[in-house]
């Protein structure tokens, strides 16, 4: 792993220690920088959206001097993994891992292989439906939509056109998924970027896109962007392009820049945190969401060329993902201000709360070295964007801003939910790297609406029993 073993045994046991270590997940260079921001324009244009030119370059020490993040493992999917319950004869170590992991990239490879010989015709449109990115509705599909889903969506587009939405009735409504036609209207009411009164409905949304733009120009595009920020845009820049690498879409030069755009106005406004590693992934379901909303009904995004897009749709798209994601950090702001005290307290409750929960499985992490840091940051800190597939994380978006309120506290048990959902398989792995192999590479590539339902639903189970009663948390030992 790249030097990441020797890095997360000197982690441990030290973490929760105030010393001068860099804490993962943010830059090494970025601290907490106190300065006056500047005030925003009074009055200004609309600006063009040209995308600046860059010429830096860096290498690959800088690089991994900049990037501190420990845990940030490649996207390549392992194994399948057995699910059968433990039994010492099916016991795995880390290398019993990596051969079966081995012998299965084999075996795909000798599948395609075979069906190359066979000609395409089959498998075209096997391929076609799978194609479209993060699972969002085909064309077709819409034609044959269940009564149930079509129910579903007029009861959205009832409470949408009310001239003073019910909040928590939208909210209700949203936590067990919101269909396509109708997510990314839902989403800016729900993150509290657009109001519940339909009459100033659409005069506040242009007012915030144009405000947006003003701090393009202002803080973007100006002398602004000086050596106080430098330090921000480089690490911006150099984590932009790692962005879902397997994604055709983010591999466009001009959606990086929108990107980059997004996350260093939102690193300036926000001083007190600045730009932190992982929050890049954040930005991701909005930005796909409302793309979908402005592009032709049935198109692939997976083969969308963005500068195809009329411009005044593209600023839309980039203005309402930048304060959807703004909205959406405001209760988890603690997880990304330095030293990310939110989620340290998060782990320490996840540890307590696995150890109540299933001792048997809290032991065998423990017995084996595993600390809950080591595995659990990245959940915590990108919530959980590198665990699931994109299809995925947009239905599980869907209930995190339904839980907004309460969504500091909602996401703790969502990750307790997906540790002890993987119970049976951690257990047979009997040593530290077969442990930590799997928990950084968790078989999810098959995962579809209906696990993230049972996912939730989990979550809510253990809110409703542990949320609001601290003393559940009392063990007599770790």
């Amino acid at each position: 792993m790249d030097g990441g073993d020797e890095n997360l045994e000197d982690g441990r046991g030290s973490f929760w220690k105030k010393n001068s270590k860099p804490i993962p997940g943010r830059s090494y260079e970025e601290n907490a920088i106190n300065y006056k921001m500047p005030s925003p324009r009074k009055e200004a244009a609309k600006v063009s959206t040209n995308n600046p030119s860059t010429s830096s370059s860096t290498s690959f020490q800088e690089f991994q001097q900049s990037i501190k993040d420990v845990w940030d493992m490649g996207d390549d999917e392992f194994c399948h993994i057995s699910t059968v319950k433990p039994m010492k004869k099916n016991v795995l170590t880390g290398d019993g891992v990596i051969n079966i992991h081995k012998q299965s990239a084999q075996e795909n490879l000798r599948v395609t292989q075979s069906n190359a010989h066979k000609g395409p015709t089959n498998n075209l449109s096997k391929i076609k439906k799978q194609s479209v990115i993060c699972g969002i509705e085909s064309a077709e599909s819409h034609s044959t939509e269940s009564a149930a889903v079509k129910n579903k969506i007029k009861k959205f587009k009832i409470l949408l056109e009310s001239p003073a939405l019910d909040l928590s009735e939208l909210q209700n409504l949203s936590w067990p998924g919101i269909p396509f036609s109708v997510k990314a209207d839902t989403w800016r009411i729900l993150s509290k970027y657009a109001p519940t009164c339909s009459d100033i409905r659409q005069e506040t949304l242009n007012k915030l896109r144009l405000e947006y733009w003003y701090y393009v120009k202002e803080y973007y595009e100006s002398d602004t962007r000086d050596n106080l920020h430098q330090g921000t845009y480089r690490q911006i820049h150099i984590d932009i392009p790692r962005m879902s690498p397997t994604i055709p879409l983010f591999r466009q030069k001009a959606v990086q820049n929108m990107f980059e755009r997004i996350l260093f106005i939102w690193a300036v406004r926000h001083p007190e945190s600045g730009y932190v590693q992982g929050i890049n992934d954040l930005v991701t379901p909005f930005f796909i969401v409302f793309l979908h909303q402005v592009v032709d009904p049935g198109t692939d995004l997976d083969t969308l060329m963005i500068e195809d897009i009329d411009q005044m749709k593209r600023d839309l798209v980039e203005a309402d993902s930048y304060w959807c994601f703004s909205k959406f950090l405001v209760g988890i702001k603690d997880n990304y201000i330095f030293p990310q005290l939110g989620i340290q307290e998060k782990i320490s409750r996840l540890k307590e709360l696995i150890n109540r929960i299933d001792g048997t499985l809290h032991r065998h992490l423990q017995d084996n070295g595993v600390e809950y840091i080591q595995f659990s940051f990245r959940w915590m800190n990108n919530l959980l964007t590198r665990e699931l597939p994109l299809r995925c994380l947009i239905r599980l978006w869907d209930t995190y801003l339904a839980e907004l309120d309460t969504f500091a506290s909602f996401q703790l048990f969502v990750c307790a939910a997906f540790l002890l959902h993987w119970t049976q398989d951690l257990l047979q792995k009997k040593d530290f790297q077969g442990l930590m192999l799997m928990l950084q590479n968790l078989p999810t590539q098959n995962w579809n609406d209906s696990d993230i339902n049972v996912l939730v639903a989990e979550a809510y189970k253990l809110k409703c029993t542990f949320g609001g009663a601290p003393n559940h948390f009392q063990t007599n030992g770790s």
